[in-house]
């Protein structure tokens, strides 16, 4: 008998991330893959996305709705609450044999909670990272301890996994789902990109702004400052992908809709470009900008630079081609000019990478053949 390894992604960038592993989940011999899709995958808001989910050849076993329109910590708090119950109603009708979940969101915390009570174990990837600007640090950790099975992206975080209490022989170095996708991505020509975004992309900055949670209600002035550094590269086009459903997500998605509107030659935004649009843009783009992961993790492995504003990040294991800098208009304009410079552009091919992945989603496939899921929920704690 197949046993049902069930995935539950809420977001793009989790769902990308997840891919390439869902394949090969959906082709093995002696599993079956379900999928449930939440969160902002649903919302119109956002973009849709299960869309692209469906049209990617995946059977969405189960759509759950959960996301309040609510820009406050309490609308995510309610959020959570909804998506435990409807979490608890798909988990009786699908009876996985395993969860597989991503990272650090809110709405894996409700899948954790759930399927711990459930008795259903939880494959966890991307444990034992930190990022203390966001209340996703704790929610990474709380996961951790949820979970049965853990796929770290590199030896450190496997490191901290295991000082979490969790036992060695649970817990797998495979590398980052994120780099195998670079590695293995059929990347779009700058042609093509040109066509779709309809300018020239020769001299691009590529921006993602989340909120920094643990920084409440100051997200407006933050992205002002963003803005007014911005204004001061006019020779750069500029193309955003907005923020997700955190607490004052809406806010930023706002201030992007007004600023690419008043730069309409020059700026573009979008909720979702998909991982081969994005990846694609990334890879020609002369710096990346923000507070997202994918400055952190992917950026590096294509020699591209990022400039990492704020506290969101801060904690990640950083290549020297990551250039930190404080929410102030000065400071960016000072990290962006880092960040072209040529010199600093030329030693870019020589850095070591903090994350690194060829074959995660075949080393994780190949894991879990081995475990018999019956005795996963039975943990005992290793002192480290």
């Amino acid at each position: 008998m197949n046993r049902k390894i069930c995935f539950v992604t809420g977001t793009r960038a989790e769902y990308g991330l997840l891919t390439n592993l869902m394949k090969r989940i959906q082709d093995e011999e002696g599993f079956k893959l379900q999928l449930v899709v939440t969160g902002m995958h649903l919302s119109p808001e956002f973009g849709e996305t299960y869309k692209q989910i469906e049209v990617d050849g995946f059977k969405i076993d189960e759509k759950l709705e959960m996301l309040l329109s609510s820009d406050t910590a309490t609308g995510v708090v309610k959020s959570m609450g909804l998506a435990m119950i409807g979490f608890a109603d798909a988990f009786e009708r699908l009876q996985p044999d395993l969860i597989v979940i991503l990272g650090d969101r809110f709405e894996m915390l409700a899948v954790a909670q759930t399927a711990l009570v459930m008795h259903i174990p939880i494959a966890h990837i991307s444990g034992g990272e930190i990022t203390e600007g966001a209340i996703d640090d704790a929610i990474r950790h709380a996961i951790t301890k949820l979970s049965s099975i853990h796929f770290s992206a590199n030896k450190e975080y496997k490191e901290r996994i295991i000082q979490l209490g969790e036992q060695p022989d649970r817990v797998f170095n495979v590398g980052d789902p994120g780099v195998e996708n670079i590695r293995k991505i059929d990347y779009l020509s700058q042609y093509e990109l040109e066509d779709y975004f309809g300018f020239d992309l020769s001299k691009l900055f590529l921006i993602t702004f989340h909120p920094t949670t643990l920084e409440p209600n100051m997200a407006k002035s933050q992205l002002t400052e963003l803005f007014l550094a911005l204004d001061e590269f006019k020779d750069f086009n500029i193309i955003f992908t907005k923020s997700n459903a955190d607490s004052d997500g809406r806010i930023i998605n706002e201030m992007i809709d007004e600023y690419t509107a008043k730069n309409n030659t020059r700026v573009r935004s979008y909720f979702s470009l998909g991982q081969r649009r994005y990846l694609s843009t990334l890879k020609i783009a002369k710096v990346v900008i923000g507070n997202s992961s994918s400055g952190i993790v992917e950026a590096p492995v294509l020699c591209v630079p990022t400039v990492n504003i704020g506290n969101r990040q801060k904690g990640r294991l950083k290549a020297e081609s990551i250039i930190d800098c404080d929410i102030s208009k000065g400071k960016i304009i000072e990290a962006i000019s880092k960040a072209t410079n040529t010199h600093f552009i030329e030693k870019l091919k020589d850095i070591p990478l903090k994350y690194d992945g060829f074959e995660t989603s075949s080393d994780i496939v190949k894991v879990l053949k081995k475990l018999d899921f019956s005795t996963l929920t039975r943990k005992k704690f290793y002192d480290y």
